[in-house]
């Protein structure tokens, strides 16, 4: 008898539920039990999951790694998806190896390139992948500098963390001053510089940022699955433009993302991002962790989760070319079921009702739930 395959999610997105989904509904019929934790008590991640606990708060990502290590050994857990304290983590591996514990995650020299951007456009640079003009910027006369130059060269510009994800913290530059315009409809990412400006020179620190032009859509994330061997087994790409979702395998977004995936050691699932800078594709950002819409996959026969675990427990799945594209697409998020409120407190919930799903007659189309990870 194949024994079952124990997979744990730490603090997570939201989106992952279809990610867990999704190894549950594996090719080879394989047993799989989830384990989740998570800081908010009303994530739907640890709703959907075979076993859940609450995240401990307060750790330092060294007091974190600790922890992680001493669940997988009392849990047995096979396979480890970490996206908290991931870099402390990954630095441990063969501490998790040594308790039985695969780490579904990039080495850490790969995790410590692309934490920073400002370092990961340098480096993704020199080895040929185009990346566009940016400037890293700390104080109000820095971002003024850049600004200026960005728009001498006929763009505009707009600035996010150097380390941060999800889009937190991106906003557009605007010379426009402040107006009704900014305070009709919903909230928009457009800034008067002006107002940047002043907080920079009243704030008490000074920021990491890191100014750029606004790139322009189609957006192509590109999902890897990539040996440790340094090989891509999978590389397709995910095209947004507006609503209008959609497939490509053209390479001239899965060159570069290979290229960044294989010389920086972006072991099992990463997500390299690219947009358009005039007429040419440039790196927008790459992500060290599997991406929330990776789901969205199945659209083309494949089940990147699961193919992921297998490559994680020594089971290469060998080349991977999906059978077929999908159509063009749009997402709608949907309701997920939370655990009830007295079990939300429990230190070991098991929820077999909501998390042991059975598979569906067809394939499940691609959702999104809305939320975030901490």
């Amino acid at each position: 008898m194949v024994p079952r395959v124990r997979v744990w999610l730490n603090r997570t997105y939201a989106e992952n539920v279809f990610f867990m989904e999704q190894l549950r509904r594996n090719p080879d019929g394989r047993a799989v039990e989830i384990h989740a934790t998570h800081g908010d008590p009303d994530s739907p991640v640890p709703a959907a999951a075979d076993t859940a606990e609450p995240e401990p708060e307060g750790l330092s990502p060294a007091a974190y790694a600790e922890y992680a290590l001493a669940q997988c050994e009392r849990r047995g857990i096979d396979v480890f998806v970490p996206r908290l304290h991931q870099a402390a983590i990954v630095a441990r591996r063969a501490e998790f190896e040594a308790a039985g514990t695969a780490l579904l995650a990039p080495t850490p020299e790969a995790v410590a390139v692309f934490h920073d951007k400002a370092v990961a456009y340098e480096a993704v640079q020199a080895i040929g992948v185009p990346v566009p003009p940016w400037w890293r910027v700390r104080s109000a006369d820095e971002l003024l500098a850049a600004v200026d130059e960005l728009e001498a060269l006929g763009y505009q510009a707009c600035f996010k963390p150097a380390s941060g994800a999800g889009g937190v913290g991106f906003r557009v530059i605007t010379r426009a001053p402040f107006s009704l315009t900014q305070l009709s409809g919903f909230p928009g990412p457009y800034v008067p510089l002006g107002l940047v400006l002043d907080a920079l020179r009243r704030a008490e620190e000074p920021v990491d940022w890191l100014v750029m032009p606004r790139l322009e859509q189609p957006e192509v994330s590109v999902d890897c699955l990539t040996g440790t061997d340094d090989r891509v087994r999978l590389a397709v790409g995910r095209t947004k433009n507006g609503r209008r979702r959609g497939f490509t395998l053209h390479e001239q977004w899965l060159e570069p993302a290979r290229r960044i995936a294989e010389g920086f050691g972006l072991h099992h699932l990463s997500n390299i991002q690219f947009r358009m800078l005039g007429e040419r594709p440039v790196l927008m950002d790459v992500n060290t962790r599997p991406a929330g819409g990776l789901h969205q996959l199945s659209l083309c026969g494949v089940n990147a989760p699961w193919a992921a675990v297998r490559l994680a427990l020594g089971e290469d799945p060998g080349e991977m070319t999906p059978p077929f594209l999908g159509g063009d697409y749009t997402v709608v998020s949907g309701p997920r079921p939370l655990l009830p409120p007295r079990q939300r407190a429990d230190v070991s919930t098991a929820v077999p009702s909501l998390g042991a799903v059975p598979a569906p007659a067809a394939p499940v189309e691609p959702r999104t739930t809305t939320g975030a990870p901490v």
